[in-house]
């Protein structure tokens, strides 16, 4: 049966081909400057603002800062008559002495927090713990019937601990009939096989760590999970969690392997391959994590500029205010400022929305600028938006995202991320054109940034949802350099107090990427289109079913 064409069908892809929306005013453009976005991030990122983390001094700083520069450009509280959606949660940190133990027989290994494995419960409990858990290795703990691949094949786990590689198997082989082959899927984010583990009613799951495949060295890991950790209050699109989860080193992977007798490597090599079954490690862990547990509202911030004709139809643009607060248990800087992340996209949604305001007339449809909460706990503020949403989601046009924009200077490319996955790929590449860039894909797709963003919770709701890159190909250094000089911010600042503003930046890139942006949301702004996901995506079906109940 031939599918009837709906008026909300006809998307971008159809409106690019020479009756597309016409591009902002120039002057309107030009008014996202790099001194409005300097202002803004230097301040988000100074030591004022404590490392903004939630249900902090940090956070009450940051959104009373946002609530008085977005009502100084004339907006509204996004939330009926507040700035604010608040977001429960719950917050567990794992008090000292926490030692990972395994045993084999008459053989004990111990090993140290921290240096040799993290481990955290998303369970709202002041004590959770693993006694004599048998380990099995489930390869990649993955389960993709689209792929015909399951890792717990008639396997029962139920009391054990599931040992897991990060990333999938596509990454290992490259072999590109396998998965996505290089590129990652959301099989191998850390937050599925956390989630399949428990799923599979396993009682702790350790994933072993690997620079490469994890895109992000061990301090990143440590950074992140061994203070205060953040969840959802459960009921609030919290997800069952089994006892323990946590990461281990290489070096402790090898260790316990070899515990049981067991090879890593060759078993690694195994558990890329079609047919692999897990594999009984001959050992247990145990590992008791006491926990002080405290519960806090964080807040979503929304400011809104009302639409003239369909101010009902609202764009969002949005980016995470949050970073990991202050540290006093650190030696020397204690402070996570999070300039690149992210203060460069909170400093970007304020200028996007000076630039709208400089319009003769607004727009038709209303947008709304969403500074989201909790991103570094795991998208819990974007998550909890998307499950309760202030904007019916039907409602919604798009969703624009920024986060950890561009610090490097001008590009000549465009990068999106997930580029090919909606009809709003079309705005990008018009936008570009008036820039003289080129769009193009993400150049790293195997660290699975697309799953890495706040974005990603509109995306599983069905909203189309921009991720722009920042381009590789700098104007003057070319592709190799910026390469470089972003793979020293991930080994160097990413996640650490080292992320600080920094006056000598080249920010005429950023300014460029902002000013794309803002061309992207106008389009949509002024059109009467809902752009749709393409064929063949994952997110497709709830957009259509969304679409058809409009």
């Amino acid at each position: 049966m031939q599918r009837p064409v709906r008026p909300w069908m006809l998307g971008f892809a159809a409106l690019a081909v020479g009756c597309a929306p016409a591009g902002p005013p120039g002057a309107a453009v030009e008014s996202i400057t790099a001194r409005g976005l300097q202002k803004h991030i230097a301040m988000l990122a100074s030591d004022s603002f404590a490392g903004r983390g939630p249900s902090s001094v940090g956070e009450e700083r940051t959104l009373a800062y946002l609530q008085r520069e977005f009502a100084s450009l004339g907006l509204r509280p996004g939330n009926g008559d507040s700035w604010h959606q608040d977001v429960p949660l719950v917050r567990s940190t794992v008090k000292a002495g926490a030692a990972l133990t395994a045993r084999s027989g008459g053989a004990l290994a111990r090993f140290a927090w921290g240096d040799d494995f993290v481990a955290f419960t998303k369970r709202v409990t002041e004590v959770s713990q693993l006694q004599n858990s048998e380990l099995v290795f489930v390869g990649y703990g993955v389960v993709a019937p689209e792929y015909g691949w399951n890792d717990y094949a008639d396997l029962d786990v139920r009391g054990k601990t599931v040992v897991m590689l990060v990333n999938d198997p596509g990454f290992a082989t490259r072999d590109t009939a396998l998965f996505r082959g290089r590129a990652m899927t959301y099989y191998g984010r850390w937050t599925y096989k956390f989630e399949e583990a428990a799923r599979q009613g396993a009682a702790g799951a350790l994933i072993v760590h690997e620079t490469e495949p994890a895109a992000y060295g061990w301090d990143v890991v440590r950074n992140s999970w061994t203070g205060p950790q953040f969840n959802l209050e459960a009921g609030d699109g919290a997800v069952p969690r089994v006892a323990v989860e946590g990461w281990v080193t290489l070096q402790t992977a090898r260790a316990l392997f070899r515990l049981g007798g067991q090879e890593y490597d060759s078993l690694k090599g195994r558990a890329a391959q079609r047919g692999f079954r897990a594999v009984p490690l001959g050992a247990q862990v145990s590992v008791r994590l006491d926990l002080e547990i405290v519960r806090s509202m964080s807040r979503n911030f929304l400011a809104v500029l009302p639409g003239s004709d369909h101010a009902d139809e609202y764009v969002i643009y949005m980016g995470h205010w949050d970073h990991f607060g202050t540290d006093a248990t650190r030696a020397g800087d204690q402070i996570f400022n999070g300039a690149v992340d992210n203060a460069t996209g909170v400093a970007a949604l304020l200028e996007v929305a000076r630039a709208f305001t400089t319009l003769s007339s607004p727009v038709s449809r209303s947008v709304l600028f969403l500074a989201v909460t909790a991103e570094e706990q795991g998208l819990l503020g974007s998550q909890y938006y998307g499950t309760h949403p202030v904007v019916p989601l039907a409602q919604t046009v798009a969703a624009i995202n920024m986060d950890a924009l561009n610090v490097l200077g001008r590009m000549r490319d465009i990068t999106v991320v997930g580029l090919g996955y909606s009809e709003l790929d079309s705005l990008v590449q018009l936008a570009a054109e008036r820039q003289n860039r080129v769009v193009r894909p993400d150049p790293e797709p195997e660290k699975g940034y697309y799953y890495r963003s706040d974005h990603f919770s509109f995306a599983k709701q069905g909203v189309p949802a921009l991720n722009p890159g920042s381009g590789v190909d700098h104007v003057e250094h070319g592709e190799a350099w910026t390469l470089e000089r972003e793979a020293e911010y991930r080994d160097q600042k990413y996640h650490k107090p080292a992320d600080e503003y920094d006056r000598s930046w080249d920010l005429s890139g950023m300014v460029e990427d902002v000013q794309l942006l803002f061309d992207v949301g106008y389009r949509l702004a002024t059109s009467r289109a809902f752009p749709n996901w393409r064929e063949g995506t994952e997110f497709r079906a709830a957009r259509d079913r969304m679409m058809d109940g409009r």
